[in-house]
């Protein structure tokens, strides 16, 4: 899905990963986690899409410990390479938000009932339960500053403060690791198979083996940067040139299924070994897409 949306035109995201923290994340009702995050940043980098996050600070409950473990998730974002501008946000209660509207469910205290305007509906708040937020906002947003340059990511977090904080609890490869947890894709029937390159060059040629000869057919795809080239049995190389015409075709998607569907109505065999071989994986490399 990055790679397509790279092809149409997209060069950069924002995202509210806010507070970066999975406790605070599941209280927002969020529906998202740091790990999934650190993917999902890893495909729009790799897709060559900038990413930025909405950051935030000072939700209600809020320790100081949690501050300073969301500012070492974001640190390692940097570090990792796959988030490439933030901005750290003070958490400010509006009257229709969720916190606004049920306080009490997140241990904060409104100081006045007063709804506002539509454009000026922020309500003074206390949370006694939380850190004292606004003395972090220096810190933070130092930090960030030179996280965004590539600076001081080996800082310890402690120095960017003026207080004491405490020692953050986050592993130090934390995001790596989620990196590596990478969910594999699955081919689901209704996989809409997109293709981005150019037609291939075909040429087919004999293959002789202990006396025994079959025809094959040779597919070269010249993408941006490099030319790849694929070897099939001569019946796989037409049926593949004929898929691939009607995926250059304007506007003309087709499922994974319907794919399936052709290459057995070609008497072809086995279609899930054909797909999940060297020749068709060598195609993502070409512009093959499974959305």
């Amino acid at each position: 899905m990055c790679l397509l949306l790279k092809a149409s035109g997209c060069i950069g995201v924002s995202g509210g990963l806010e507070v970066a923290s999975d406790r605070l994340l599941q209280l927002i009702d969020k529906g998202i986690t740091v790990a999934q995050v650190a993917r999902v940043n890893k495909h729009f980098t790799e897709a060559g899409i900038m990413v930025h996050a909405y950051l935030m600070y000072g939700f209600p409950t809020q320790t100081a410990q949690e501050t300073i473990d969301s500012l070492e998730m974001v640190r390692q974002l940097f570090e990792a390479g796959i988030l490439q501008s933030a901005f750290w946000h003070q958490f400010t209660m509006t009257a229709h938000s969720p916190v606004g509207m049920n306080p009490e469910k997140y241990k904060v205290l409104k100081q006045t009932n007063e709804t506002g305007s539509f454009a000026n509906n922020d309500i003074d708040h206390t949370d006694p339960v939380g850190a004292d937020h606004a003395a972090f906002s220096f810190g933070l947003k130092k930090s960030l500053l030179n996280f965004m340059h590539g600076a001081c990511l080996d800082h310890p977090l402690h120095k960017w403060f003026d207080f004491k904080t405490p020692k953050t609890t986050v592993p130090p490869d934390f995001i790596a690791m989620a990196l590596e947890e990478d969910a594999l894709a699955t081919n689901k029937p209704n996989t809409k198979i997109i293709w981005l390159g150019n037609l291939p060059v075909a040429e087919t040629f004999t293959k002789s083996k202990k006396g025994n000869s079959w025809e094959m057919c040779s597919l070269t795809f010249q993408a941006k940067k490099e030319v790849f080239d694929i070897k099939v049995n001569a019946t796989e190389g037409t049926w593949l040139m004929d898929l691939f015409e009607k995926l250059t075709a304007a506007d003309k998607v087709c499922t994974l299924q319907e794919i399936k569907e052709s290459y057995d109505a070609a008497g072809l065999e086995d279609f899930e070994l054909f797909w999940d071989n060297k020749p068709v994986n060598t195609l993502y490399k070409a512009g093959l897409l499974q959305v």
